[in-house]
């Protein structure tokens, strides 16, 4: 249709971009926490500038290619080498559009680096501290005040402060929860420090934002802000002990104990201890595994055991090389661990 039309493609392509940026994705422009609100308005205010610097400069340009044109005016135009008021000028003008920028820029700085104690105005509302680990492709989200450890899911209560320190156990990684705040390198070595206040219960999905190998478009993770009630509740359920098995269950979980998997995963209460995998204590009420990238359902846990490279090319997990009996009962083992 649009062979002979060069406006069509043009339109295509404008509409594709503009059309990408409605996707259902995090996105920096809704934010939901104390910190993304500050960062909100900033980049407002920042966007405001460039776009009449933009509207200065393009202009400008029109202006000189329309009233200079040769059409306009025959041989070439005034020059203006060795101008030193025009050269200054030029010069001075976007360096005073920086330096505004920089002092505008400073109390959103001074208020993202300075952690609240406790939740202004509210009781008895005190800092939830997370030790955050990245691996190769996955996240660990350690509570020590708690005695919790998770994979992929961070719970939080609402309208309390989540001081968050972070580490990488292989390569930098970044860790970006766009509606939540900015983001952060997670590097070897090195622990960095980072905190935000959800003010709105739901979901919010973050992302490695560092390229960190083959993986890295799958090292992905949710922030789940609930109540402060459904909050205790989650952390009691995390907070109990793996059930006993029976049957199929049980069979599973000596597959499980007496195999590889306990050499790299951990479930409280067993013997299992390992710390190179992910912590599978209370597996089955995780939404998604794998980077949390794959619905936790016993289907695609099935595919996973009988090949996790089918799964997710790169992954770290081998194949083990199971049999359909030992899936089997891994599978319902596993999806027993509420």
């Amino acid at each position: 249709m649009f062979k002979n039309n060069r406006y069509g493609w043009l339109a295509i392509l404008i509409g594709s971009a503009l059309l990408s940026g409605c996707a259902a994705y995090p996105s920096v422009f809704t934010p939901q926490s104390t910190n993304s609100q500050e960062i909100y308005r900033l980049i407002l205010i920042i966007f405001s500038i460039a776009a009449g610097v933009f509207v200065i400069v393009e202009g400008a340009l029109i202006y000189a290619a329309v009233r200079f044109s040769r059409g306009k005016q025959a041989g070439l135009p005034k020059q203006v080498e060795g101008n030193n008021k025009l050269e200054i000028a030029w010069t001075m003008a976007p360096a005073i559009v920086l330096a505004f920028v920089f002092v505008i820029s400073l109390p959103t700085l001074r208020s993202l680096t300075t952690q609240p104690a406790v939740v202004a105005g509210v009781t008895g509302k005190t800092v939830l501290k997370v030790h955050v680990v990245a691996h190769q492709w996955w996240w660990e989200f350690d509570y020590p005040d708690l005695k919790i450890v998770t994979a992929n899911e961070l719970y939080v209560p609402v309208n309390t402060v989540v001081s968050l320190d972070l580490e990488s156990v292989d390569v930098i990684h970044s860790f970006w929860i766009p509606p939540l705040g900015g983001k952060i390198d997670v590097i070897p070595g090195q622990v960095n420090h980072t905190w935000f206040q959800v003010t709105q219960a739901g979901g919010y999905v973050g992302q490695c934002s560092e390229f960190c190998g083959i993986d890295h478009a799958f090292m992905r993770f949710e922030v789940v802000a609930e109540s402060q009630d459904e909050f205790t509740s989650w952390t009691r359920l995390m907070q109990a002990q793996a059930l006993v098995m029976s049957g199929e269950g049980a069979q599973g979980e000596q597959v499980f104990l007496a195999g590889t998997c306990s050499a790299c995963h951990t479930i409280d209460g067993t013997s299992a201890q390992g710390k190179m995998g992910p912590n599978l204590t209370h597996f089955a009420s995780r939404m998604k595994f794998a980077g949390w990238t794959v619905d936790n359902t016993p289907e695609n846990l099935a595919k996973w055991l009988a090949n996790p490279q089918d799964v997710q090319p790169g992954t770290l997990m081998p194949n083990l090389h199971l049999s359909q009996d030992q899936i089997q009962q891994l599978v319902v083992y596993l999806e027993s661990l509420k």
